[in-house]
């Protein structure tokens, strides 16, 4: 490893979605715009549009053109592809629901900027053989593709499962999600601060809000699950796990995902002003980002 890459050049931190981070973006901006500006802002973004629906290669080549060349895409995988969707499927059959899908992100590959694409699976694909072969299965037909694995079932770090599903992950070639999020029973996983490839691990911060986090089937369960603003001492803890996590890997990409309440970007620039990172300047008329007392 170049001795001469500080940390800080290691990490590359930014939030999950562009859409929902007014603060970082001039007052009046346009939809269409904030892409290209959240791009200035942060080196990397977590794209969670993809989980409800595949996005064309044609919207991709131009989310693409609209960031800067060293910019990195996290794309969430399609809901149908982790077992989350409801209903009828778009697509006639699996294989053609995964082409749809490969076709998609290679766009991105092409253009240089496909970090990953991240299967989270929801809480209910626990620790057992049929869903152990699903991830062989997944594995084999997103074959050539960057892939990280997050779980939201305890029972894959449970005991002697957390060697052997962390020994399976380096098998496999998955980049594994490090999760930062309440302790709230087996639909949470624990803080596994372990490395599965060389290159990289992926960190999701989804905040602490443990009353919030099992409030699926509400009306407006996003809004409650990710209201969580990050502490001083916890960003303080984060920034030592992330120096535990690159004595064993590379590179360590951090999410924000605790979005709710506005705190995701706010969090992510204090991070990175901890770290030693250079932060962005406010733009004309936002002040919460960096005014006194507001981080």
């Amino acid at each position: 490893m170049d001795e001469t890459i500080t940390p800080a050049e290691r990490v590359r931190i930014g939030l999950s979605g562009w859409g929902d981070h007014d603060d970082i973006y001039e007052k009046g901006t346009k939809a269409g715009e904030k892409l290209g500006m959240y791009g200035n802002v942060f080196p990397i973004v977590e794209m969670d549009n993809s989980f409800y629906a595949t996005p064309s290669p044609e919207r991709m080549e131009k989310w693409a053109a609209q960031t800067p060349d060293s910019f990195g895409f996290v794309v969430k995988a399609y809901q149908g592809m982790t077992g989350h969707a409801r209903g009828k499927s778009p697509y006639p059959d699996s294989r053609t629901m995964f082409q749809a899908f490969r076709e998609s992100v290679e766009v991105l590959r092409q253009a240089g900027k496909l970090s990953a694409v991240l299967f989270q699976y929801p809480p209910w694909f626990d620790c057992e053989r049929k869903h152990v072969d699903i991830l062989r299965r997944t594995r084999e037909w997103m074959d050539g593709f960057p892939l990280a694995l997050e779980f939201r079932h305890q029972s894959w770090f449970a005991g002697e499962m957390r060697e052997k599903t962390l020994a399976f992950m380096k098998e496999e070639g998955w980049i594994h999600t490090v999760c930062d999020e309440p302790q709230a029973g087996e639909g949470s996983v624990p803080l596994v601060l372990e490395a599965t490839r060389e290159d990289v691990s992926l960190v999701r911060l989804h905040g602490r809000n443990t009353a919030g986090w099992h409030f699926s089937g509400q009306p407006n369960w996003r809004e409650v699950r990710y209201l969580y603003r990050y502490s001083d001492k916890e960003l303080e803890e984060w920034k030592e796990h992330i120096g535990k996590l690159l004595e064993k890997t590379r590179e360590c990409w951090v999410i924000f995902n605790n979005n709710s309440g506005g705190d995701a970007a706010d969090n992510a620039i204090q991070l990175m002003d901890m770290l030693g990172m250079k932060t962005p300047e406010k733009p004309p008329g936002q002040l919460s980002l960096f005014g006194e007392g507001e981080l």
